[in-house]
């Protein structure tokens, strides 16, 4: 299992994710939808931010969107 988050430079909602992933310990890939809307496209995102739990296939298993940490711990959860 793998964890992406979809980001913009300037977001402070994506700021918030940032430090409790950070927090958290836990390994993820930040992809600024900025530089990279095919990847935006390809994950269907509007908004950002958006968390993304992805299975050993790369298939979405869960996401989250915006800052809940509910959600976010849920998707950490995944990981283990």
């Amino acid at each position: 299992m793998r964890l992406i988050k979809l980001e913009q430079p300037n977001c402070n909602p994506c700021k918030m994710v940032t430090n409790y992933l950070n927090d958290a310990g836990v390994e993820y890939e930040a992809v600024d939808v900025t530089q990279n809307p095919e990847v935006a496209a390809q994950y269907g995102v509007m908004g950002v931010p958006v968390t993304i739990l992805l299975n050993e296939q790369g298939e979405e298993v869960k996401r989250s969107i915006g800052f809940k940490p509910e959600e976010l711990d849920e998707l950490l959860k995944g990981l283990q």
